[in-house]
């Protein structure tokens, strides 16, 4: 190959060759050109015994400034590149060093850095025994482009792995990365895998570690969690991914080969959020499934489980307003109106909250997450409020949380079309009839017959829907039973007692 020296092993195969074959031919076997098998024919040595070349085939073009100014800038800043250093050259010497210069230069850098350059930083590769690491990270998931219900999904994926056999669960996250998320993901792996690992890391998540005091203690949840497995918490140093990257690496193969499976899906669109967790997780099993002995080998070396698992929630205290909703870290729920007044203990977990009356659950919601330039967030449930917009229908046109009510993009699309064509009044009686509807099951039947009218822009009508929705008459034949006199008997036993 051009700019590659020849061996002798190919210096003995051509001469071995050229016995039976012409230059050309086996020169070509060689892998050598035929200038280079013209060489060494009239070579009366092998490459590795000639003496090395002392002198040089052309001038040196950097002969008059490398010593005494490339290599003084070069010492006091190694990081300076080729291009920096030639416009400095033609700077200070006009005309006598022109771009042609720069590969030479370039290649005098290199090896002036491989001799006299600062250290460099040596990455040592690190053997994992069964059962001693697990790694627990966070991706963003944006990019897979999934939509729920019609609307673009933005999440993160959260994933703990094995370091020794490359076992892996993964869970959806919406939303940031909170001690929720990485407590709720990190139970439900350990106790899907049936073990525990000697040492559990992350990267310097802030849910987990105390990173704006700058300090290495572990917060006080995240090392009760890790007490409660007999886990021993770890942490790579801020900034360095690559001290984590048995999960770092795996971060991208997860994101392809859910896209893949996405890809032969053919569809990023899912109906329901559980549909695309069932998804993801269908994934993971399948790459779980390739492990092998190696996963075998290392759910025997784990440690067993405790009894329990810990609290995978937060309780907050709240008070229902005289709206029908409450505020829970800067996020605003709705709520049914019959517990307008009362106090709740909340529980926010990773993905949903429950509210709590006394020892009864009267309320669970999805986890809503903060947003928009005032950073609160907004979980409203038409369906809670949707008897009292029925007997105040009008309320509808001015409600500050009709946007967020609005349980899919195209009941929004529909109001809008129905506020801007008919009147007020009947645009909030058409509306809130249709939120009925949505109430009573139809949501999903609903939005797609909104979405046929939107297409052939027509507005909707509420007693037409109504009666298209509405379930098919049932039939009861009716029966007529006769019952027989008690002499008939006597006359089929035919007289007997």
């Amino acid at each position: 190959m051009p700019g590659e020296r020849i061996t002798d092993r190919q210096v003995n195969e051509y001469k071995r060759y050229r016995l039976a074959n012409s230059q050309e031919t086996a020169a070509a076997k060689a892998g050598m050109s035929v200038r280079t098998a013209r060489r060494v024919e009239r070579a009366t040595a092998l490459p590795s015994q000639r003496e090395p070349r002392a002198w040089r085939t052309r001038e040196d073009p950097l002969a008059a400034v490398w010593d005494t100014e490339v290599v003084p800038l070069l010492e006091r800043d190694a990081q300076l590149n080729g291009v920096t250093l030639l416009e400095e050259l033609q700077r200070r010497h006009p005309g006598q060093y022109p771009h042609a210069v720069l590969r030479t230069l370039q290649r005098r850098l290199r090896q002036w850095r491989a001799l006299h350059g600062a250290e460099r930083e040596v990455y040592f590769a690190q053997e994992h025994p069964p059962g001693r690491l697990g790694l627990s990270d966070f991706t963003v998931a944006n990019d897979l482009e999934v939509k729920i219900g019609g609307a673009s999904f933005d999440h993160r994926l959260y994933q703990f792995a094995l370091a020794h056999s490359g076992w892996r669960h993964a869970e959806v996250v919406e939303g940031g990365e909170s001690f929720l998320a990485l407590s709720s993901g990190l139970q439900a792996a350990l106790w899907r895998l049936g073990g525990v690992p000697e040492e559990h890391r992350t990267d310097s998540l802030s849910a987990a570690f105390n990173n704006l005091a700058e300090c290495e203690e572990l917060t006080r949840r995240y090392e009760g969690l890790c007490a409660h497995y007999g886990m021993r918490a770890s942490r790579c140093n801020p900034g360095q991914s690559h001290e984590n990257g048995s999960i770092e690496a795996r971060n991208g193969s997860l994101k392809v080969a859910i896209d893949q499976a996405l890809r032969l899906r053919g569809s990023r669109k899912f109906e329901t959020r559980a549909d695309y967790d069932a998804f993801v997780a269908t994934v993971v099993q399948r790459m779980n499934g390739r492990l092998g002995k190696r996963f075998d080998a290392e759910r025997a070396a784990l440690r067993s489980l405790p009894a329990r698992r810990t609290a995978e929630y937060v309780e907050v205290p709240v008070r229902v307003s005289k709206f029908g909703t409450f505020m829970v870290n800067r996020v605003l729920y709705s709520t049914t109106s019959r517990l307008i007044g009362y106090r709740l203990m909340v529980r926010e977990y990773a993905e949903h909250i429950e509210g709590w009356l006394g020892g009864v659950c009267v309320l669970r919601a999805p986890r809503g997450n903060r947003s928009g330039d005032s950073r609160r967030g907004k979980v409203i449930d038409y369906r809670h409020l949707v008897e009292a917009l029925q007997r105040k229908p009008a309320a509808l046109a001015r409600w500050v949380h009709r946007d967020a009510a609005f349980p899919r993009p195209v009941y929004r699309q529909t109001w809008e079309r129905l506020i801007a064509e008919r009147p007020e009044r009947e645009a909030c009686r058409t509306m809130v009839g249709l939120l009925a509807l949505a109430a009573k099951g139809y949501e999903a039947q609903l939005a797609g017959e909104l979405e046929q009218l939107i297409e052939i822009d027509v507005l909707p009508e509420l007693d037409a829907i109504t009666q298209l929705l509405a379930p098919p008459a049932t039939v009861i034949p009716t029966v007529r039973v006769e019952l027989p006199e008690l002499k008939r008997y006597d006359e089929v036993l035919g007289g007997r007692p």
